[in-house]
Parts: C-alpha cells; sequence; structure tokens
C-alpha cells in the first residue's frame, strides 16, 4: 500500500485514539486548551529556530559555502511548525522532536549521509610533467 495513502489514514486514527485517552484522563476542556497551548508554543519556538537557522545560513554564504544543512533543516522546521499547527498529540510530539536542535540533527544525520553518498562526485586527476621554459625574446612558441 502507498505510505501517503496509508499516513493519511493511520494519523488521524492514532490521533483520536490519543484524544479520546487524554479526554478520559484530564478532561475536554483540559485536553482542548492544552491541544491549543501546544500548538502557541510550538510556532513561536518554530520561529526562533527558523530565525536561527537563518542567521547561520547567512553566515555559510559569507564563507563563501553551501549552507546545505541550513535548508534542509529549515524545510525540517517549517515541517514541525505545520505538524505543531495541526490538532494532535501525536504530531505535536514529532513536531517538536524535528523542531529541537538536538533530536532533529539526529534525524538529517541519517538523511544527510543517504545524500551524500548518491550526490558524491569521483574527482579525477590528470597525471602529466611539465618543464620549465625560458621566455626567448626571438623565439616564438
Amino acid at each position: 500500500m502507498n505510505t501517503v495513502l496509508l499516513t493519511i489514514i493511520l494519523v488521524p486514527i492514532i490521533e483520536i485514539y490519543l484524544f479520546i485517552k487524554v479526554g478520559g484522563q484530564i478532561g475536554a476542556f483540559n485536553t482542548i486548551s492544552l491541544v491549543f497551548i501546544t500548538a502557541i508554543v510550538g510556532v513561536i519556538y518554530a520561529r526562533y529556530e527558523g530565525l536561527n537557522t537563518l542567521k547561520s545560513g547567512i553566515i555559510q554564504f559569507t564563507k563563501n559555502e553551501l549552507p546545505a544543512y541550513e535548508i534542509i533543516s529549515g524545510a525540517t522546521i517549517a515541517l514541525a511548525a505545520i505538524m505543531l499547527i495541526i490538532p494532535g498529540f501525536a504530531t505535536d510530539v514529532l513536531g517538536f522532536l524535528l523542531l529541537f536542535p538536538l533530536s532533529r540533527k539526529l534525524f538529517l544525520g541519517k538523511f544527510l549521509k543517504k545524500f551524500k553518498k548518491k550526490t558524491s562526485v569521483k574527482k579525477t586527476y590528470i597525471d602529466g610533467e611539465f618543464e620549465d621554459i625560458e621566455d626567448d625574446k626571438n623565439r616564438k612558441i
């Protein structure tokens, strides 16, 4: 079965199950409040992390380096912010894991290793000899 279709089906089922379990323990009002609080705090922290990643990317540009990690990290932070806005506890946990720099590095480390293996270019070298030729004013090359 297609993973996207499976995700579209399973995520709401898991979220509804968690809403029922958590709502049974702490009450409906507290559950709804918790969902709103995690969304607000998550988006604020996502903005903060996004600005830090942007600053880091600008520093990489000033060093004439490609900010590959910062680009992928920025996309991951955007995905985390979307997951935090979506109501639910499972998406909030995954969103916060993608938002914190340490866990994001762990997730992206595995992805970047796979990406580097696919895009690695074999460097070719040309072996040769050279000889210094002194310039002669009368000699034309």
